[in-house]
This record gives structure tokens, C-alpha cells and sequence, in this order.
């Protein structure tokens, strides 16, 4: 779809969208368009012409109509969260879903019926008043569309498997403004392709989720100096390949944060951190996690029993709105020796204090599915790895982007084939296709079915199958 860059729309084609919508159409002479056209990375720095603040399933219809009929760029907001940006344009239309924040929970049959404007922590909120919660972000102001439909990586996850697995429907508006439910019985190939597919296929305005019983779990953090980092990582790859699957962890270097909890000589410090949940018995779990606790004794242990909600937001400090950021991702199959050298080596030449790497393990749940049972597609991996470049000043950027690239770019020879799309920045076709590996013809051909003209382009961007 050849989208216009000097659409001109006169007053009364304007006033008449304005008026077909319940939510509220944000212009650029708004008084809160530069507040509202912000997202989460304060990386990016776009204009749309028009944010149409959603109110419900009717605006989404009629906005995806606007853009179509008057060739508009058109970006889909939820929690804004997306790295990448995709979630704004320029002079284009932005479907902002943040009002949609409706969310009902069936603790009978164990499921939750939610909005796309959510977030998780607004997610978890309701659900954990019933004891229940679904595998969820570890930022609890990410918002649950985003990364529910690019896969999911969260603490449940070895244990329930990725949000995306925990999807049993949605509601979706698609490119020709029809209002699809997809489940099981009803446009099961469209469920198939959101779980995992990104907003490659329209927009989703409710979701339903497969809940589980979880209230308090064993979590937190241990945290060391960063001379302990070699011997803690490779006591975390043979710890990590014994543990349950009630048990996920993060290894972490990162620079010690200035809290009352870290001791006064390490803030500021280079460090490097174990974050774990274990979602099972507590008595177990604590036995569990003994080894994290004891090892190399911890300068920080913040690692017990809490509430699933304190752990889901525990690490939202580090991630606060308006922040740059550049991230670089991929599959690690087997922490290595040489691979570990590498990891010392760059988090030695870290170059913001804000930055991070993050190595995630995998397994468990998310390997138990098949991999052509969702769009998401890489479920051999044991880790994921992301590169997080994170900084405050813009005069900075070349040097914390370069940074984080020279640290991908020297772990080349140990990444897998694949790419985590929650996690990947503006990147190309070949990444996006590593990403879905053998789904990936399928999901083209799922893109002709439902957007044969790529309206849904500003996303990780499956290209619809030619047909030729």
C-alpha cells in the first residue's frame, strides 16, 4: 500500500471524523498533542497528524476506515511500550487504545476478558484479587496488546508458558474494518497468527486470557560486584539447567542502583544480579532457590517470599518513561565458555550507567509446545539475550548505540537462528523472518488472507504473500 507523506485534510473532513468518535481526535494545535504523541523510548520523536483516543470496539472501525479512505500512515498504540517506536508515526494516524483499559475475570473457569489499553500492572491488579494471574511482563507498565502478540516472556512463563500460549481468543478489527472473533472454533487461523504475529493482522480490542492460581511467590533479586561476575555466571548456567520449570530467572549485569537496599559502597558500581520466581509451593521454592541465596554470599538479597504483584514490579524503576533506549537481541542456545568471556568483556566497556545485558532462560513450558502451534515460532532456545542501551542525554546516543551493537555483533558466532520481536529494534526483513522461522510462509499467506495491502505495515512487518 503506497501511503500518502502530504495528505492534506480540509476542516469540514476533519470535523466530521471528530464527530463520528466517541474518544477524543488529538490535532496538532491540541494542547495535549506533544504530551499525548509521546511514547515510552525517548528515542523516538514523531508527528503524527492525528491521535484518535478510542473509547471502544466503534472508534477502532471507524478510524481504520478514515485511514484507508484518505491513504493515511497508521500506527496502533497500546501501552506504548515497543522499543521500535511502532506504536506512533509521522503525519499519519495513531489508534491510541489507552482508554480502552475494561477488564473482567471468570475465577471459575479461570479467565480474564481484557482491554488493549491495559497495562500489566493494571492487568494483574484485578486478577490477583482472585488469586489468578497470566504470564505477564516483568515492567508493569508495558502494556499487555503489544506484548501479549509478539510472544510474552514473563516469570510464569517456564511454568504456563508465554502470554501468547495463555491466549484463547481475541476480538480483532481487521484491515477491511470487519470485527472478527478469533478462537478455537471460529477464524482459528487468525488466533494462530496473533499469537505471536505481532498487529501484523488488524487490531485487537479484547483479549482473553487462561488464568492460573498464583498470589505469593519466591522472588527478588541477589546482587553481586561486578569482580564476581565470571564465577556467578557460570555458576548461573549449570544452576539454571537443573531448575523446574515452576522456576524462571534473569542473570543481569547492570550498575548497582542508588537505594537504601544496596550498600552505600556498591551503588553506582558496576554489578552483576540473579532475579528469580519461583511460582510453585513456597516451601519448596525456598528450597529451591537456597543455592542463589548462599552463593558467593550476595551483597544484596532481596530473594523470598512476596507478592506476585511486588515482583512483577520491582524492576520498573529501571525503565521509566522518556528514557533513550537502543536494544539488540537474540537466541543463545548454551552459555559457553567463549561466550561468557565476551559477556565480561563488553559489560566491562558499558558506556551509560542506565545500560544493561539481560540473559533470560527459556525452557520449561514454552518448550512442551510445538513450534508450528503459534505464530512464535523459536521454542528450543535455553536463553534469550537483550542488549539494552539505555541513556539519558541525546548528545550521547552514538556511543551507547555503538556500544550496544558491538556487544551483538561479538557474540555473533553464539546466537541461534531467531529473533524475539518484543525485544528487536527497527530492524529488516531478513530479521523478521529469522524471527517466525517456518511459520514464516505461512504467516504471509495469513497476511494476503487478512491485510492483502499492508495496511498493518508499522509493526515487525510480515509482507503479505504475492500470490505469484
Amino acid at each position: 500500500m503506497a501511503l500518502g507523506t502530504n495528505v492534506t485534510l480540509g476542516v469540514a473532513t476533519l470535523e466530521e471524523f471528530r464527530t463520528s468518535l466517541r474518544g477524543d481526535l488529538i490535532t496538532r494545535t491540541h494542547e495535549s498533542y506533544e504530551q499525548v504523541r509521546r511514547v515510552w523510548n525517548g528515542m523516538i520523536d514523531k508527528h503524527p497528524m492525528l491521535i484518535a483516543r478510542c473509547r471502544g470496539e466503534a472508534d477502532v472501525i471507524t478510524c481504520i476506515q478514515f485511514a484507508r479512505s484518505h491513504n493515511l500512515p497508521l500506527a496502533v498504540r497500546g501501552g506504548g511500550h515497543n522499543v521500535a517506536g511502532f506504536a506512533t508515526c509521522d503525519d499519519g494516524l495513531v489508534i491510541d487504545l489507552s482508554p480502552m483499559k475494561g477488564i473482567s475475570v471468570d475465577a471459575a473457569q479461570r479467565t480474564g476478558r481484557a482491554q488493549p489499553g491495559l497495562t500489566w500492572g493494571e492487568f494483574d491488579s484485578e486478577t490477583q484479587a482472585f488469586g489468578l494471574a497470566t504470564t505477564g511482563g516483568v515492567i508493569s507498565t508495558t502494556g499487555i496488546a503489544g506484548f501479549t502478540l509478539g510472544g510474552g516472556i514473563g516469570w510464569l512463563m517456564r511454568h504456563y508458558g508465554l502470554a501468547c500460549d495463555n491466549l484463547r481468543s481475541v476480538r480483532i478489527v481487521t484491515a477491511d474494518g470487519r470485527l472478527l472473533n478469533a478462537n478455537a472454533e471460529e477464524n482459528a487461523d487468525l488466533l494462530w497468527g496473533v499469537r505471536g504475529g505481532g498487529g501484523n493482522f488488524g487490531v485487537v480490542t479484547e483479549f482473553t486470557y487462561t488464568l492460573h492460581p498464583v498470589t505469593q511467590v519466591i522472588g527478588g533479586i541477589v546482587l553481586h560486584p561486578a569482580a564476581r561476575a565470571k564465577e556467578l555466571l557460570e555458576f548461573y548456567r549449570d544452576y539454571s539447567a537443573t531448575a523446574p520449570d515452576e522456576l524462571s530467572t534473569m542473570f543481569a549485569f547492570l550498575t548497582a542502583p542508588p537505594t537504601p537496599f544496596v550498600p552505600e559502597a556498591l551503588q553506582g558500581k558496576p554489578a552483576v544480579a540473579i532475579v528469580a520466581c519461583y511460582a510453585g509451593s513456597l516451601q519448596q521454592g525456598a528450597e529451591v532457590v537456597r543455592p542463589l541465596k548462599q552463593f558467593g554470599l550476595p551483597s544484596v538479597d532481596l530473594l523470598g517470599a512476596m507478592p506476585y504483584l511486588a515482583l512483577q514490579s520491582m524492576l520498573d524503576a529501571g525503565a521509566p518513561p522518556g528514557i533513550h533506549n537502543y536494544w539488540k537481541s537474540n537466541y543463545l542456545q548454551a552459555l559457553t565458555n567463549d561466550a561468557i568471556d565476551i559477556f565480561l568483556r563488553q559489560a566491562e566497556r558499558i558506556t551509560s550507567p542506565l545500560s544493561a545485558i539481560h540473559i533470560q532462560q527459556l525452557g520449561g513450558a514454552i518448550r512442551r509446545i510445538p513450534a508450528d502451534t503459534t505464530a512464535y515460532a523459536n521454542r528450543e532456545a535455553e536463553f534469550v539475550v537483550n542488549i539494552i542501551g539505555t541513556w539519558t542525554d541525546a548528545i550521547e546516543s552514538d556511543s551507547h548505540v555503538a556500544w550496544t551493537r558491538e556487544t551483538w555483533d561479538a557474540l555473533q558466532p553464539y546466537w541461534t537462528h531467531g529473533a524475539y520481536i518484543n525485544f528487536m529494534g527497527y530492524e529488516n526483513d531478513d530479521r523478521v523472518k529469522q524471527a517466525y522461522g517456518e511459520n514464516y510462509a505461512r504467516l504471509r499467506a495469513l497476511k494476503r488472507k487478512y491485510d492483502p495491502t499492508n495496511l498493518f505495515c508499522l509493526n515487525q512487518n510480515i509482507r503479505p504473500e504475492t500470490g505469484q
